[in-house]
């Protein structure tokens, strides 16, 4: 469509980038998804420019095991693996190659760092996205 504006869709492992500080998120692994996705909030309209993601961007936070069912918020749209997480971030990202979007995710996982790329999105360490607020 003519006019379309098509906004990058990044897409956030958070059990991977929750796991990568070792700072108690394993006693309460529910608030420390929480946290991390009300720090991704601000990239919905600002994007994450040290990495090339101009905003606005969609964020999709993919959440699995003891963060299932945290809700979503405005600017971050949560998904809940209904079975393995990397599964359901590989399928969001094809959704979002297929459709023409730029897409990143954001991950350390080797193994699915190697399939999302081989679908054509790119791949950020969780160092890229804030932790807290």
């Amino acid at each position: 469509m003519e006019g379309r504006v098509v906004v990058p869709l990044l897409v956030v492992d958070g059990a991977n980038v929750v796991g990568s500080v070792p700072d108690g998120w394993w006693r309460d692994r529910l608030g420390a998804a929480r946290r991390l996705r009300d720090a991704l909030v601000p990239l919905a309209a600002t994007g994450l420019a040290s990495a090339g993601v101009d905003g606005p961007t969609e964020v999709v936070l993919v959440v699995e095991g003891a963060a299932s069912g945290l809700a979503s918020v405005d600017g971050v749209r949560v998904v809940t693996a209904p079975r393995s997480g990397d599964d359901e971030i590989v399928a969001q990202a094809h959704v979002g190659v297929q459709a023409g979007r730029a897409v990143w995710v954001v991950t350390a996982d080797r193994g699915l760092r190697t399939r999302v790329t081989g679908i054509g999105a790119r791949v950020l360490g969780p160092r890229a996205v804030p932790r807290s607020l």
